[in-house]
């Protein structure tokens, strides 16, 4: 009997050894470098590119100075490709199907402690890569901006906790890899690599001068406020700039009741620097556009794209593109296939720079059925650009001169930069370039219901339209006639802004109900933490400094 047993219990071993087992799902790259395999399961760090069969282990680096301007790159040793990982965790999902929904999971320790987790966008890499692959290299900083998911991953584990982690002194950095599948419910499989590495941050001596608050000097536009605020915490966040844990900010203004309460520059900025804001142009757009259908040029945001143009020549035709309104790319809702937000979109704004003509390569886009009949927020550069044209078109003497004639210089706005369209039209997109305290003019317009110095520029109609709720963005964001909204929470209360966004993380904020504007501007371009840091500077500093009820 117990013979019997025994010879079942084996058969079943053998059987579950021949059938059961899981076998690869796709061929993977040989393992055919010796450092490969004496390396499985290694995460490698390595300064300058070494040729893969070139690396030797004396080239595996075990510290590294952190600054800027220098290189660091990984080398990850896997015994099979990431597709294959993916496999054991949903045996019955065909190849296709996994590299869509899976990618490889990173964990970033420094001195043992969980800093960040990320289960990287399954975008990042090919599916042939996914397939294939069992070594792959990517930058984690590159003096030449290697376009490269690696960079942007090393950012987000910066500004998730990296930065305040590795204060001055050694660090020990490790990184974990796993697989994860993204079901119903996110599936992380067994670790694949791991590796670390000593990080050396060297001080960084800063003088008393970059801490204070800055002295307001007077001048001829604002009045400087008597108000108070907490010192320290704006101190605090100085020292925080200045050991460059929030990078690339230039000037921070913040203006209470009207007047000039904080006026803060970094980073070789000063008053009279003109700041390339980016998309912050864009509400400037915006507020164009009121005078000129306020002056009667433009009936009202309603008119619609075939009172302006030919709709019937430009590619693509169809019938609902003569109907698209003005309104809709004010509020980015137009039913063009154009999606800054996704490469691959062919209306992408990367994809229109390259074009002779800008607006031509908007009107020709093909219209995304799915936005047809049920408008939806999709941010669209391009369409702003028709936007911009369409004011240049209908104002006396073109946008430009018209925007200078009822806008700035109302304002006393007079030192400014344009970039311009390849048809030399002001470019509505964004690039405009301005003084910090001049956007503060601009945000406090909005502020004062479009009055400036006892001067109606704007309608108040057109204010309360632009910083309305036009359409949701998500469930706690909204954008209004190129104008964003949301909620800053501090001390458990909620503080509702508008504000006017461009990349890097420039902003002119409008507080709904709180006497503020506020002007952060920034040279963060194209960088994953330069909008993010904003956010925390806004939550953690400027808004617990001006807020605050303690006695001084």
């Amino acid at each position: 009997m117990i013979k019997q047993i025994i010879f079942s219990i084996i058969g079943f071993l053998i059987n579950f050894n021949l059938f059961g087992q899981y076998t690869d799902l796709v061929k993977s790259d040989s393992i055919i470098f010796p450092i490969h395999k004496a390396s499985i399961g290694k995460i490698t760090f390595m300064g300058k590119i070494v040729p893969i069969e070139n690396f030797k282990e004396t080239d595996f680096l075990t510290s590294f100075v952190l600054k800027e301007k220098t290189d660091l790159n990984i080398r990850v040793f896997l015994g099979n490709s990431i597709t294959n990982y993916l496999h054991l965790l949903s045996p019955q999902l065909p190849e296709d199907e996994l590299t869509k929904i899976g990618n490889y999971q990173f964990t970033f320790y420094v001195d043992n402690k969980i800093i960040y987790i990320e289960n990287l966008n399954v975008g990042a890499g090919s599916a042939e890569s996914k397939n294939q692959k069992t070594v792959f290299r990517v930058p984690l900083i590159s003096s030449t901006e290697e376009d490269s998911w690696g960079r942007f991953l090393w950012n987000r584990f910066l500004m998730n906790g990296g930065q305040e982690a590795f204060t001055s002194g050694d660090h020990m950095l490790k990184i974990e890899i796993r697989p994860y599948l993204k079901l119903k419910e996110v599936l992380t499989g067994n670790l694949i690599a791991e590796g670390q590495i000593k990080i050396i941050i060297p001080e960084i001596i800063i003088n008393e001068n970059q801490v204070k608050v800055q002295t307001i000097k007077p001048l001829k536009d604002w009045q400087i406020s008597t108000e108070k605020f907490e010192s320290a915490k704006i101190e605090e966040l100085n020292q925080k700039i200045a050991l460059q844990t929030f990078k690339d900010i230039t000037s921070i203004i913040v203006i209470k009741d009207g007047k000039l309460l904080i006026e803060e520059y970094f980073n070789g900025s000063n008053r009279n620097t003109l700041h390339d804001t980016r998309s912050v142009g864009k509400s400037f757009a915006s507020a164009i556009l009121g005078i000129a259908i306020n002056d009667g040029y433009i009936k009202n945001e309603m008119e619609i794209l075939k009172e302006f143009y030919d709709i019937k020549t430009f590619q693509n035709y169809s019938i609902s593109k003569d109907s698209i309104t003005i309104k809709s790319f004010l509020t980015m809702s137009s039913p063009f296939d154009g999606s800054d937000m996704n490469q691959e979109s062919p209306g992408n704004e990367e994809n229109m720079y390259p074009t002779e003509n800008w607006v031509d390569f908007a009107l020709n886009l093909p219209l995304d059925k799915t936005k047809i009949d049920t408008p939806k927020w999709d941010y669209f550069t391009a369409g702003v650009v028709v936007l911009g044209d369409i004011i240049n078109k209908s104002v006396p003497n073109g946008l430009e001169k018209y925007a200078d004639k009822y806008l700035f210089s109302p304002l006393g706005i007079t030192k400014y930069k344009w970039q311009f369209t390849p048809q030399k039209i002001a470019n509505t997109a964004g690039g405009l370039q301005l003084r910090s305290l001049d956007y503060a003019k601009f945000g406090q317009l909005y502020k004062y219901q479009g009055n400036w110095n006892g001067q109606q520029i704007l309608t108040q109609d057109w204010v309360t339209k632009s910083l309305s709720r036009q359409i949701t963005i998500s469930e706690d964001e909204y954008y209004g006639y190129l104008f964003w909204n949301k909620n800053y929470i501090v001390n458990d209360n909620n503080y509702e802004v508008y504000y006017s966004s461009g990349n890097g993380g420039n902003k002119i904020f409008i507080f709904k109900d709180q006497p503020f504007v506020v002007v952060i501007t920034s040279t963060a371009y194209n960088t994953p933490y330069g909008h993010k840091q904003v956010d925390k500077i806004m939550q953690n500093y400027l808004l617990p400094a001006i807020l605050s009820d303690k006695n001084y």
